[in-house]
């Protein structure tokens, strides 16, 4: 003979009462089980939000490892005025490296150094041109620049995005840097090698290298293509 209580077995033998707990021992295992549950789903919530953030830092690193490995700038040519006694003056052609992003020339800086010493340049905004109007080296007053300054002039530019105030450059665009280096280096004499790189903010470097020839002859020299 048995009968059941809020869920609890009672029978009744010949060697007394009987309880039977199954049930109760069965809520106790759902609770658990339940608890369970939820710390494995906290445990996913954390594991999902850490892989997220990590997928976030992943791509960011990929975006900037892209931009330099995709951008950068190229030096194509350099010309050296001659006034007679050394280069005074150099004109550095520049443009974007294929498929590049867009240079802000007005945090790029150049370095330049003739074998004893090494100048870093800045872009100036006072020294500025849109057209080469009056040839290589009368167009920019080259007396304004300094030894830590570099001027620009516009050859092309398609969507007029280089001006004096943000001298950007993108595919296609050609402009030229001029450097006063009677201010860098009291002028650059014959047989000098000369070595320096044009860095972006971000991307590849241009390369500055050449070695003026024994003599001058013509007043404007072709020194690096």
């Amino acid at each position: 003979m048995y009968w059941e209580v809020r869920g609890v077995k009672f029978t009744l033998t010949q060697g007394g009462l009987f309880t039977d707990k199954n049930a109760a021992i069965g809520i106790g295992s759902l609770i658990i089980f339940i608890a369970m549950i939820l710390v494995a789903g906290i445990a996913a919530s954390v594991m999902i939000q850490t892989m997220n953030s990590l997928q976030l830092k992943a791509l960011e690193t990929g975006q900037e490892s892209l931009k330099d490995i995709s951008s950068g700038l190229k030096v194509t040519q350099v010309s050296g005025y001659y006034n007679g006694s050394t280069i005074t003056e150099l004109a550095i052609f520049v443009e974007t490296t294929a498929s590049s992003y867009d240079m802000d020339l007005n945090v790029a800086y150049i370095t330049i150094s003739d074998s004893s010493k090494k100048i870093i340049l800045n872009y100036s905004d006072s020294v500025f041109s849109n057209s080469v109007s009056n040839g290589l080296f009368g167009t920019l007053n080259s007396s304004l620049l300094s030894s830590t300054t570099f001027g620009i002039m516009k050859i092309r530019d398609i969507d007029g995005s280089c001006t004096s105030t943000n001298p950007s450059i993108n595919e296609d665009d050609l402009v030229v840097l001029l450097i006063n280096t009677a201010q860098c280096f009291s002028g650059i004499g014959t047989r000098t090698k000369i070595n320096g790189n044009i860095i972006p903010e971000q991307g590849i470097n241009g390369v500055i290298s050449f070695t003026t020839p024994s003599v001058y002859i013509t007043t404007i020299i072709e020194l690096q293509s």
